[in-house]
């Protein structure tokens, strides 16, 4: 496989030192951040809202894409070619809006309310208990975030399966054990802190791996001539089905655009502004944010379109599994190693924060008076860890669709009624009920039957909007105000 070892023997024990060095070096830090832990579920959930600005950009940043970037990402740039830097363009412009209008009323309110979990604040938003409100949304955390955390663990046990010849099952497994490692060593803190470690080794690896790839086609003109021999339409910068049809290219930029936005219905990212330290560190950790987001998300889309050449397509190889087949055939073992346990901490690493998510909702949502126990907010978390397993075992979906539409019905269901509220609107609980319902439904009416490349997202906003804009009878909620 490597080098002129014939038995495979050295290349395999330097990946596994690599790979579980990595790892060991991930799991120290969390262990480390007990020593800040005070032992209650107001620090095991929100981290006492004590995170610093760099932490807090980082950890969001590295949890906003994780298995997604790694494995679907660059699965997808891999089939669709150059046409997949629109969901780069549309994703961060539209994070940047939402974050713009949305993040400092967010946090604001988050230490005004005393909110442990996302589904709290919008419930106590308005300062009232809306406690059919705070059920619904706990409720929808709850099953969508499971499935969420289903599908990073499916990434994680590919890139072992796949690297280490592990079935599918031990890797889940051991992606299951890892979190409550992490969970129970010190909660949200542990979770940020090993996620800013590892967001810089995903960085390094992927830069490390795109200029290895480059390298090896004669740089960048020697790569540009290539691609272009890969298909016709494959550097076009829209898909070729769409036949040049400006309305079909505009709801494909847009859907993206909104897929971006959409950041603000994530329970698991819009805890770390929950827990920043402070409303004036906002601006920092947007620079961190941003900064980590474009380089990353531009070598990942590198990597996918590299890939197509070097990989062959004749092999019939899983797109999904192109940046670990890539990294076997280009880097030395140790490196290979520790791409590996960049992926497979990265995966983890979102898996754990949505797992606290819900174990916040299960925990704080669904009970007149939440329960404020230490071991509750545990017990909660080892119920969703195993759940999320016993999706990830049973799946047959790609992570590129489990996490598309995790993502896409969080931000068709929370984030306009979040955009509303931030921006002074009160639609009362029984109609933000129905705006949540209402978004979660069109979202996956739209993806179901499938009407139009535009990413669901969008067409579930207007369908939001339109249902706060008519008026309805008092007895459903206050009036849109004006």
């Amino acid at each position: 496989m490597y080098g002129p070892d014939p038995t495979g023997m050295i290349t395999m024990t330097s990946l596994f030192l690599a790979f579980f060095g990595t790892m060991a070096l991930f799991l120290l830090v969390g262990l480390w951040s007990m020593r800040r832990s005070r032992r209650t579920s107001h620090d095991y959930l929100t981290a006492s809202r004590s995170v610093s600005p760099s932490l807090a950009g980082l950890s969001a940043v590295a949890t906003n894409n994780s298995g997604y970037m790694f494995v679907g990402m660059i699965g997808y740039t891999y089939v669709a070619g150059l046409s997949s830097v629109w969901l780069m363009v549309g994703w961060i412009v539209g994070d940047l809006i939402a974050s713009l209008a949305v993040h400092r009323p967010v946090r604001l309110m988050a230490q005004r309310r005393r909110a442990h979990s996302f589904s709290g604040l919008i419930a106590h938003w308005h300062g009232e208990e809306r406690l059919m409100l705070r059920r619904i949304a706990g409720g929808v955390t709850l099953l969508f975030l499971t499935v969420y955390a289903g599908a990073q663990l499916s990434a994680g046990s590919i890139a072992l399966e796949t690297l280490l010849g592990w079935d599918a099952a031990t890797g889940a497994m051991i992606g299951a054990a890892v979190i409550l490692f992490y969970s129970f060593s010190g909660g949200l803190r542990a979770s940020i802190w090993t996620d800013a470690l590892q967001s810089v080794v995903m960085l390094a690896s992927m830069a490390m791996l795109l200029g290895v790839s480059l390298e090896s086609l004669g740089g960048f003109n020697g790569a540009r001539e290539a691609l272009g021999q890969v298909s016709p339409g494959y550097m076009q910068w829209f898909p070729e089905d769409f036949g040049g049809s400006w309305l079909e290219i505009g709801g494909f930029v847009v859907g993206w655009l909104f897929g971006g936005i959409g950041v603000i219905g994530q329970p698991h990212i819009m805890i770390r502004y929950m827990a920043l330290d402070d409303v004036r560190s906002l601006n920092r950790m947007r620079l961190y944010y941003y900064g980590w987001f474009t380089l990353f998300y531009g070598a990942t889309i590198g990597v996918g379109l590299l890939a197509r050449i070097l990989l062959d397509p004749a092999a019939g190889i899983d797109p999904e599994r192109a940046l670990l087949l890539l990294s076997e055939q280009r880097l030395p073992p140790l490196l290979v190693g520790v791409m590996l346990a960049g992926l497979f901490a990265a995966t983890i690493s979102t898996a754990d924060s949505l797992v606290l998510s819900c174990s916040a909702a299960l925990t704080r949502d669904f009970t007149r008076r939440p329960l404020d126990a230490y071991r509750s907010a545990k017990f909660g978390t080892l119920a969703v860890t195993l759940a999320a397993l016993g999706i990830a075992l049973g799946n047959n979906k790609t992570v590129f669709e489990l996490v598309l539409d995790a993502w896409g019905l969080f931000a068709s269901a929370f984030g306009p009624l979040v955009f509303l509220y931030a921006v002074g609107r009160d639609p009362g609980e029984n109609r933000s009920v129905l705006l949540l319902l209402a978004g979660a439904a069109a979202f996956y009416l739209w993806s179901l039957y499938g009407w139009s490349t535009l990413y669901a997202i969008a067409p579930a906003w207007a369908v939001v909007m339109l249902f706060y804009a008519i008026p309805f009878p008092k007895r459903l909620g206050a009036q849109p105000s004006t």
